[in-house]
């Protein structure tokens, strides 16, 4: 299954903001380093401590280069060869091709990288022909060794008070078609406030069995101390926390909710509604913001009987951060730190 640049992406946006950006930027090193000696091997007709016949120079150590990409600086080295230069063609100022490498090592990340994947990237470079199946799953199990590392690591040394969840869509293809697939990414913050990646998973959909599974193998990683989860409205996604996470509460992010809302009112109404809907959170204690819910609704209501419906529906969730510090609140009642 291979997911769109764009999702990857915004998936590499997502770890990243969750303090995984090292072990992406790691990630990335690897790849670009495992591409750049194939390439010196095919230039040479030789790999490294290789004997060939059709060997036509030798290696003479290398120099430092270090390559700004969007997961941070690489460092890496630049094989010198006894007789005339050597210059990877993937560090052409010409080529852009941090896409295509993000989307493979991102792939990587979501469901393991294959050989196909990254055979398909080296013809891109131009070194292709130089390639073998075998030197194509070095650089497979180089890159498989991070990633199971990251999505098998243990949670079990510290608590995470609050986990933000939340999921995009991209496009795959999947047994020779291209369906839309769900990507998530679950982000804890530890009682010091320490942001971490969690996990990443990709599935058909966002429903609850898909989220009931999800909540689970990070549980089964020794996720625990969770008291509130936020989320924009997932289907499945409140039960699946109050099956797995006993004890969590469910936080409606309100930047998801205001969308919902402008979405049933006239453009000409949106700012006013807007400007009611935020007043809500601009309470200094949690009676005032509930008190404050009810006399918005109230008000719109005679205008807008669909927005007090759907302003009481959601109060409890939507207003689940008051149960916790007024310092906390503009943290935790969106999913800021995910889009």
């Amino acid at each position: 299954m291979a997911m769109d640049h764009a999702a990857l992406l915004e998936v590499l946006d997502a770890l990243k903001a969750g303090d995984a950006g090292d072990r992406v930027r790691v990630a990335a090193e690897t790849m670009y380093q495992a591409l750049i000696d194939t390439e010196v091997s095919a230039t040479i007709g030789a790999g490294r401590w290789e004997r060939s016949p059709a060997r036509s120079n030798q290696r003479n150590g290398s120099r430092p280069r270090t390559l700004a990409t969007p997961a941070g600086d690489l460092a890496l080295r630049i094989p010198k060869l006894r007789t005339g230069s050597f210059f990877p063609a993937l560090l052409d100022r010409r080529r852009r091709v941090d896409q295509a490498l993000f989307a493979v090592v991102m792939e990587a990340y979501v469901h393991g990288v294959s050989t196909r994947k990254v055979d398909d990237l080296v013809q891109a470079l131009g070194v292709g022909s130089g390639i073998s199946k075998s030197e194509v799953s070095r650089i497979c199990a180089e890159l498989d060794d991070q990633v199971a590392a990251f999505r098998s690591r243990s949670l079990a040394a510290s608590s995470y008070p609050y986990v933000f969840l939340d999921a995009t869509y991209g496009k795959a293809r999947v047994d020779h078609q291209v369906v839309s697939q769900a990507v998530v990414v679950a982000i804890g913050v530890r009682a010091d406030g320490h942001r971490e990646v969690l996990g990443v998973d990709v599935g058909d959909s966002e429903n609850g069995a898909f989220w009931t599974a999800f909540l689970r193998s990070l549980k089964a990683r020794g996720l625990s101390g969770v008291k509130l989860v936020i989320a924009d409205a997932h289907l499945g996604l409140a039960q699946a926390v109050r099956t797995v996470l006993l004890g969590a509460g469910v936080q409606r992010c309100r930047v998801h909710f205001m969308r919902n809302v402008l979405a049933v009112v006239p453009k000409s109404n949106a700012e006013m509604v807007a400007a009611l809907v935020r007043t809500i959170f601009a309470q200094p204690d949690a009676g005032a913001v509930r008190e404050q819910l009810h006399t918005v609704a109230d008000m719109l209501g005679r205008q807008f009987p669909q927005v007090q419906a759907m302003l009481e529906a959601a109060a409890e969730e939507l207003l689940a951060f008051t149960a916790f510090p007024p310092g906390h609140w503009k943290k935790i009642w969106s999913t800021n730190p995910l889009e």
